[in-house]
């Protein structure tokens, strides 16, 4: 990429009228350079079965080649035509709420094989149109693809043979799994039951693993058939996303990106794409922290530690999602902070009629400009004023905080408590991290290896509660080595199959922590560090821990409920109790001294997210997430605003409006 990818999904065939020279104008004035086309538009291109139409496609890249912009083509099977589900029902995902009905996007069966001969097709027809193409700069394969709880009969048969693979003998999947538990067991391989009436939560774990890796297989799937068309210099991505957090209303409208992602395992499919990329939305206004925009960067920045593409993030969209002044642009910058090098927007347009009709894009429906147009536009100025190579950065973290989604699963079928999601513990550890300004990258554990595991000199673990012994020994000899280890509740529990590891707790780490534990309780009025505790409290005995803090309770209060042990020469913490962020924080403050490592002098609103860019400049932004100013104290001896020129020294003031940004290279 020679420029940063600026600009917005575009539908022509979804415009109430013909403006496609308007708006490919307007978003120029702006300074976008790229838009992302026909990826939710099968029944457009393939009206009938075996007759295609691409006359839409081909005007937009006329007109986008015109004024040299990029066109990123997506392939357009996360939405079927009702022709094909008339000509084979089938092909309609089975999940446990059984058959799914025709209406909605991302309601099919990834695996049935009229499906896949369907989707090939007008992939194939797609990018043999288009790939070559002066324009076409690369293709997003699918779009926000999961598994969509697809268990069909053809799907669970081959469940059963990737068992047999696995376990060989049905007595060993018995007690890998414990099945003579409620008589589960079975003696021929015949005899294993529906999934979907699965009781036994490791069993169904390693039926949503595989189901996983059905959606990283037809990505996988996808991106061949697309690279024996594409050109060299054309790349392959996908638009990954979250865990959807929700308040009120059950509707899709109502939340925001949160946490991992349960039905997929991004680094699993990241291997079909050649740049990762992702959906980032988040709250704004009087909400708006940046800190699902960092998550979400950090995630699929260390997917391959290189930088990655936003290709979807809000403009407008709902009512508590309309940016105030200043917001949009921070929302831009922040992207860039945490390594991204695009920036499309969902989407150019309000659509006029449609299930998202008030999912507002930049324009509103009136498509005249309006404030969050004009915003942009001052961003895609800068842009292009300052380039790619100055505002791009690469990132070389201490810090990971280790992911999973086999814990995140467990958590589902073993939840400490009814309002504590997998997702709430890790967004509270990293939240806290992100605040304090302490950079991080954010690992799968299958991720975590003898190669990149000394890249970092302290590791955070959110409830790894499923860990195998290889990953147990990996870690505990990072920390003898002289790494530091912050670990929280339900961490080192059970085996890969979600058996508990039938000795104390945390298996295979009690030396590391200096402590154990084989009881667990119900907070209730017990207290920690002088704040009440909510939740969930495990009753840790102090063995050789050198420093610890008990909990404050008539009968509890034997107990430890943070411990701090030295190890080898390395230092590990472990925290048994859900805390405030304030108690957190300290926790992290004293660990990350123990790596070795400078605590920021700021904490949020102020975040700073730095890196290298191509001129192997030091670049620092400073991003401002408050309606109210501040001034805070340079701390780098001598600094340049790439924004506006003004220069600093150690100890200058540096003044901060409103919702502001400012990016500082180093001198």
């Amino acid at each position: 990429m020679k420029e940063i990818l600026f600009g917005a999904a575009y539908y022509l065939e979804y415009m109430p009228y013909d403006r496609l020279k308007e708006d490919l104008d307007m978003m120029q004035q702006a300074g976008m350079n790229t838009i992302r086309i026909a990826e939710s538009t099968w029944s457009t291109l393939e009206p009938t079965d075996g007759e295609f139409d691409f006359s839409y496609i081909d005007r937009v890249l006329e007109e986008a080649q015109k004024r040299k912009m990029n066109v990123i083509i997506g392939t357009p099977t996360y939405a079927i035509p009702s022709w094909l589900e008339k000509k084979c029902p089938e092909v309609m995902v089975y999940n446990k709420e059984g058959r799914a009905r025709y209406g909605h996007r991302q309601i099919m069966d990834i695996m049935h094989p009229v499906f896949r001969k369907y989707a090939e097709r007008v992939i194939c027809k797609l990018a043999e149109h288009t790939a070559a193409h002066p324009s076409v700069i690369g293709f997003q394969i699918d779009n926000e693809t999961k598994h969509y709880g697809t268990a069909s009969k053809e799907v669970q048969e081959l469940f059963k043979e990737h068992l047999k693979e696995k376990y060989h003998t049905t007595e060993a999947l018995n007690k890998a799994f414990y099945l003579a538990y409620w008589s589960n067991s079975i003696h021929d391989w015949d005899d294993l039951p529906d999934m979907l009436g699965c009781i036994n939560g490791g069993l169904a774990t390693e039926f949503a693993a595989f189901q996983r890796s059905l959606a990283a297989q037809y990505l996988q799937w996808q991106s061949d058939l697309v690279s024996k068309y594409k050109k060299k210099e054309q790349f392959i991505t996908h638009n990954f996303d979250f865990e959807w957090k929700k308040f009120g209303a059950d509707i899709a409208q109502d939340g925001y990106s949160y946490g991992v992602q349960p039905d997929i395992n991004h680094y699993e499919a990241s291997k079909a794409v050649t740049i990762a990329g992702t959906d980032i939305y988040h709250p704004t206004q009087d909400e708006l922290t940046g800190a699902e925009i960092a998550f979400g960067g950090d995630s699929i920045r260390s997917l391959k530690y290189d930088n990655y593409f936003v290709l979807e993030c809000q403009a407008q969209a709902f009512k508590y999602w309309t940016p105030y002044p200043g917001q949009l642009r921070l929302h831009g910058y922040s992207h860039l902070a945490s390594g991204a090098q695009s920036i499309l927007y969902w989407n150019w347009h309000s659509i006029h009629n449609g299930y998202e009709t008030y999912w507002k894009g930049i324009l509103s429906h009136d498509l005249a400009t309006n404030p969050t147009y004009e915003e942009a536009g001052v961003m895609g100025r800068e842009f292009e004023r300052l380039g790619q190579d100055t505002l791009c950065i690469k990132k070389e973290n201490k810090v990971a905080l280790i992911v999973d989604n086999r814990s995140l699963d467990a958590f589902k079928w073993f939840p400490i408590d009814k309002d504590l999601s997998y997702n709430d513990v890790v967004r509270w550890m990293y939240d806290s991290l992100y605040e304090m300004n302490m950079e991080c990258d954010i690992l799968d554990i299958h991720a975590l290896n003898e190669r990149n595991i000394v890249k970092y000199s302290m590791l955070v673990t959110p409830v790894l509660y499923s860990i195998a012994e290889e990953k147990i020994a990996l870690i505990r000899e990072f920390v003898k080595a002289g790494g530091v280890l912050v670990s929280s509740f339900k961490s080192f529990v059970a085996n890969e199959e979600l058996s508990v590891y039938p000795d104390a707790q945390p298996h295979g780490m009690i030396e590391c922590f200096g402590m154990h534990y084989n009881q667990f309780t119900e907070p209730g009025k017990t207290k920690f560090a002088g704040e009440p505790l909510s939740y969930f409290a495990e009753l840790l005995q102090v063995t050789t821990a050198g420093s610890y803090e008990n909990y404050d309770h008539k009968y509890w209060g034997r107990y430890a409920g943070l411990t701090e042990n030295a190890y080898g020469k390395g230092s590990a913490f472990y925290i048994g109790c859900f805390t405030s962020k304030e108690i957190l924080k300290k926790i992290y403050r004293k660990a990350y001294a123990k790596a070795k490592e400078n605590v920021p002098a700021f904490e949020w609103p102020v975040i700073i997210r730095s890196g290298i860019n191509a001129k192997n400049d030091t670049i620092h932004y400073l991003l401002h997430y408050s309606e109210e100013e501040c001034d805070i104290i340079s701390p780098y001896d001598h600094a340049v605003d790439l924004l506006c020129g003004k220069e600093y020294q150690k100890g200058d003031t540096i003044h901060l409006t409103d919702w502001d940004v400012c990016i500082l290279k180093e001198q």
